[in-house]
């Protein structure tokens, strides 16, 4: 680690000017689809660098000044919505509050200190002009409600995207592989009838043969980072009342994807497997990965950290390119009562973040 030390007085403004941003953040409200005053913040960030940077709905972005289109391009990506606080809060969820070397605040590990640790990196090598790769900063919304109108929007308007950081609290570690999430609803059919006199074809039953199914059916493919795809029944719903044989039964399957396989694959199994109908609610939040050789996950290897593999969802299920989940904070801390981050994860996110561009660039 020490042939990248040189470059930490340097960072350190950057680290101070991301710790502002981020207490900024926290003093406004941000739920998902509410995001528009934390956008005209982030565009405030630029605009007071004099980078120029564009806004689609409620997320923002810029190139590197240099931007030069024969040249492959990073993006750089975070999320600047969050979740509604829940009623365990002891504090004022949208009060920025330091105390025992730790930041107080809704959406301050997830994933406002991976957020301004980004735009910090960004505003680093914004002037940069020799640098191998461009760089796009991303602030996107409606990450924690998957919404249409965040990066999946955005995406169309950027240039083509080589790799990605999408930042994620996993304390700076490298996540290589996410999980990607298919919601199916599925419907058995049967013949309704009284129950009393044995008659119907009774859907509850077939429903429960094919859950059965679900429930012991291994894909044999197993991810090295994620392990195996793994299927869960969460919902169930049949019967008018107790003397009728139901002639309906609906189910919905929450089926966590690894990169072993696409997401129209394990419908697909699904459906030659199983009587009942299916019927996929979306296709959109793949499982993601990028390459353990990747030179981006080497450059963080060579700073001492490790790779994993994600099993939680986030912007990296819409984008088509490899990317790496990586940035300051712990995921536990994540949608918690008296959410923080530690003062010395935003410098370390920032010093990172920065040391792992460079070796790249």
């Amino acid at each position: 680690m020490s042939e990248f030390t040189p470059q930490t007085n340097r960072i350190t403004p950057f680290a101070t000017d991301a710790l502002a941003l981020l207490k900024r953040l926290i003093a406004t409200q941000s739920f998902s689809r509410e995001e528009d005053k934390t956008a005209r913040i982030i565009g405030d960030f630029f605009q007071e660098r004099q980078i120029p940077f564009q806004r689609l709905k409620n997320n923002v972005w810029a190139k590197n000044r240099h931007f030069d289109e024969q040249k492959p391009t990073i993006l750089l990506n975070s999320h600047h919505d969050t979740v509604k606080p829940n009623k365990s809060w002891t504090l004022d969820p949208l009060e920025p509050l330091v105390k025992d070397d730790k930041l107080f605040g809704l959406g301050s590990n997830d994933a406002g200190g991976c957020l301004v640790s980004l735009l910090a990196t960004f505003a680093y090598f914004y002037d940069r002009p020799d640098m191998a790769y461009n760089i796009v900063m991303a602030a996107s919304a409606e990450e924690e409600i998957s919404g249409r109108d965040g990066l999946e929007l955005l995406l169309p308007e950027l240039p083509p995207i080589s790799f990605a950081i999408v930042g994620e609290p996993t304390e700076m570690q490298l996540a290589i592989a996410e999980k990607g999430l298919l919601v199916i609803d599925c419907t058995a059919h049967g013949i309704s009838g009284h129950a009393a006199r044995d008659e119907g074809d009774n859907a509850i039953y077939k429903a429960i043969r094919d859950i059965n199914w679900l429930t012991t059916y291994q894909f044999p493919r197993v991810s090295p980072t994620l392990g195996p795809v793994k299927l869960s029944v969460t919902l169930i719903n049949a019967g008018t009342q107790h003397n009728v044989v139901p002639d309906t039964c609906t189910f919905t399957i929450d089926a966590r994807v690894t990169e072993q396989y696409t997401l129209e694959e394990v419908i697909d199994t699904i459906r030659e497997n199983i009587q009942s109908e299916v019927h996929p609610r979306s296709v959109r939040l793949k499982p993601s990965s990028i390459p353990a050789d990747h030179p981006i996950v080497k450059a963080g290897l060579a700073l001492g950290r490790y790779t994993y593999g994600s099993p939680t969802t986030s912007d990296q299920a819409v984008l088509n390119c490899p990317s790496l989940k990586c940035g300051p904070g712990h995921s536990g801390r994540s949608h918690s009562a008296d959410e923080f981050i530690y003062l010395r994860e935003i410098e370390e996110g920032v010093t990172g973040y920065i040391q792992m561009v460079e070796q790249v660039l």
